[in-house]
């Protein structure tokens, strides 16, 4: 009777540590019985008959597991040899995210999951590049990564298998076709810095002359506004004379005397000779007046 009970007692241990398993957030198992799929066990206790019932490993990145990871995974490959279309040879380093979704179909849909997923991406990496050229291949990452997405996605889906991205890390071109590169690059860049120079210098002469132009402009606009109001401030004072004149209304003793005054500044220059009008022989009362004048322009020039 004890031999019994030690016996139940040790089977039910055998049972408690071989039948309960506890599974991990974002993790799965999968369980089988007598060599046949089972169940998806999901995070949280689990239990399962001893000897009958077994857990069947999983080969992941990291090689074989108990337990199928259900986050991202990253698989990034060595440096593949691709040739483009127009037959230049390079390496290209490929990084691919993928994510599990159905656990049953990673385990029995494909036998090495990784390995798929690698020689598939190899494979579909020399597809696209050998439908481009070398300066497509250069300037086409973004292209390259979505056209790959998408085909990868296609393929591993029957693997239960969810290819979020692919990115090409680096491409390396042959060190001949880099110096070329370099040497192409250097030319552009001083040929551009050339155009821009001489952009600058037809600029600036262009500024320069429209600069001298409207300068030249302004100062005959000033020149023409000066002229307007000196002739416009002559015939104000004109005007103004005249209406005064008028309006003082000289006698013809003081007409007289002022026209004398004029002919005494006439008399001032270097002629010692004076012209009297015919007409101003009615205006002079008599020949002493004009004798005094020219007496008073002799001393004046002494």
């Amino acid at each position: 009777m004890v031999i019994l009970i030690i016996f139940l007692i040790i089977l039910a241990i055998i049972f408690v540590v071989k039948g309960i398993f506890i599974v991990n957030q974002a993790h799965v198992v999968i369980v089988e019985r007598l060599g046949k799929f089972q169940k998806v066990a999901e995070s949280g206790i689990h239990f399962m008959w001893p000897f009958v019932d077994n857990i069947r490993p999983f080969r992941s990145i990291h090689g074989y597991v108990s337990k199928i990871d259900l986050r991202e995974q990253v698989l990034d490959f060595d440096p593949q040899p691709v040739i483009t279309k127009d037959n230049v040879t390079m390496q290209i380093d490929t990084v691919v995210y993928y994510q599990i979704t159905d656990p049953a179909k990673a385990m029995y849909e494909i036998n090495n999951l990784v390995l798929a997923i690698e020689k598939l991406t190899i494979t579909t990496l020399r597809n696209v590049i050998g439908d481009l050229t070398l300066d497509e291949t250069l300037v086409s990452r973004a292209r390259i990564n979505s056209d790959m997405q998408q085909i990868l996605d296609e393929a591993t889906d029957k693997w239960g298998v969810k290819v979020n991205r692919v990115e090409l890390k680096n491409i390396n071109p042959p060190e001949e076709i880099q110096e070329a590169m370099a040497k192409q690059m250097k030319a552009e860049r001083t040929k551009r810095a050339t155009i821009l120079e001489a952009e600058g210098l037809k600029r600036a002469a262009i500024l320069k002359a429209e600069g001298q132009q409207q300068a030249a402009i302004n100062i005959a606009k000033g020149e023409k506004e000066a002229k307007i109001l000196r002739a416009e401030g002559e015939a104000m004072a004109i005007k103004q004379v005249y209406d005064a004149i008028h309006k003082g209304k000289p006698t013809q003793d003081l007409i007289t005397i002022k026209y004398l005054q004029t002919l005494s500044e006439m008399a001032k220059g270097d002629s010692n000779k004076v012209f009297i009008p015919y007409e101003a022989s009615g205006v002079l009362s008599s020949l002493g007046m004009i004798k005094e004048i020219f007496n008073t322009t002799k001393k004046e020039k002494k």
